[in-house]
């Protein structure tokens, strides 16, 4: 028989529930079960991967601290991870025992989460051990407290051993109707080797660079994204010229080392990638919001509006550039 013990505490010297699981250990071993631990904050970087190691398990011990609100991160991390990641038909065959040891009001709570998490996952939960704790010395060498650990361990043992039937929830049914895993139709074998990958951080640091340099590619080739020749190209093909005019714009593009200069000086227009320090109008927006306005499906004055585009100084020429470029 095999049993795993998974601790989402923070492994502090004064933690009841490392007290509770050695203890149980320490039983287990005796009635020649092979215990595992996994003590989640040693392994918080490969919590993703965890759930490969229920293969060939008969059973699992889910033991958690409560020290304010509820169980932390590490043991929802873990949880998190058999739900995307797990293979339910070997969780559905595991027997869980849930620990809870709180400093604090909640251990009921919280053991019933674990509980219904379990369930959720397909899993048999059995009778667990929760109990507050307020002097852990106290609670460590009371005789009668030592007993009941031991007591139900082998409860624990006499449940897998017998592998006991659990009557249907209803918790059962909520997965089967509202519940949704993956959308992806995935083997348990590719969802092992996903979860690795998720595990990985450069992994994955490189995945986001590749998506953002196709991003960017794909952009460039539907013609979504402009260079500053052809914004210059664009601006000089669709000015509207007004012979009374003198202004000068400026054009900083937020997401693109691209700034542009448009000096007006009545019918003439110099556009040139720069910068002004002079400018009548200041304006910042982003390139794609700029395509919309070069495309026509959006007019300057319509971005500014509706905060799309930001824009400093003369306001008055900021309702003029509609009507100096017609797009």
């Amino acid at each position: 028989m095999r049993v795993n013990i998974y601790y989402g505490g923070r492994g502090l010297i004064d933690d009841p529930t490392l007290f509770v699981i050695e203890k149980m250990t320490k039983v287990l071993e005796e009635l020649r079960v092979t215990v595992e631990r996994h003590n989640l904050y040693e392994e918080k970087n490969s919590i993703a991967v965890l759930p490969k190691t229920l293969k060939e398990v008969d059973g699992v011990i889910l033991a958690v601290s409560v020290e304010w609100f509820g169980f932390g991160g590490y043991m929802q991390q873990f949880l998190d991870s058999c739900w995307l990641y797990g293979d339910k038909e070997l969780i559905s065959h595991i027997y869980m025992f849930p620990v809870v040891m709180a400093t604090t009001y909640g251990e009921r709570e919280a053991e019933y989460s674990l509980i219904r998490a379990w369930e959720m996952l397909g899993g048999a939960p059995s009778e667990g051990l929760c109990a507050y704790v307020d002097d852990h010395v106290e609670f460590e060498t009371n005789a009668d407290y030592n007993l009941m650990i031991e007591k139900k361990t082998e409860n624990f043992y006499r449940t897998i051993s017998r592998k006991s039937v659990a009557f249907p929830n209803s918790n059962m049914q909520i997965k089967k109707s509202v519940l949704r895993g993956s959308t992806l139709s995935l083997t348990p074998q590719e969802s092992e080797q996903l979860s690795a990958y998720v595990s990985n951080d450069n992994y994955v640091k490189k995945q986001k660079e590749d998506i953002e340099e196709l991003a960017s590619l794909f952009k460039g080739m539907l013609g979504e994204g402009g260079s500053g020749d052809d914004y210059i190209n664009r601006f000089t093909r669709h000015f509207s010229p007004d012979k009374n005019m003198q202004a000068s714009l400026y054009v900083e593009i937020t997401d693109r080392e691209e700034n542009l200069v448009l000096d007006i000086q009545g019918e003439q227009l110099n556009c040139y990638q720069g910068t002004s320090n002079h400018a009548d109008v200041k304006m910042k927006v982003r390139s794609d919001i700029l395509e919309e306005i070069l495309n026509g499906s959006k007019t300057f004055q319509g971005a500014f509006m509706s905060g799309d585009l930001s824009a400093q100084g003369d306001f008055n020429l900021l309702r003029e550039v509609d009507t100096l470029f017609r797009f």
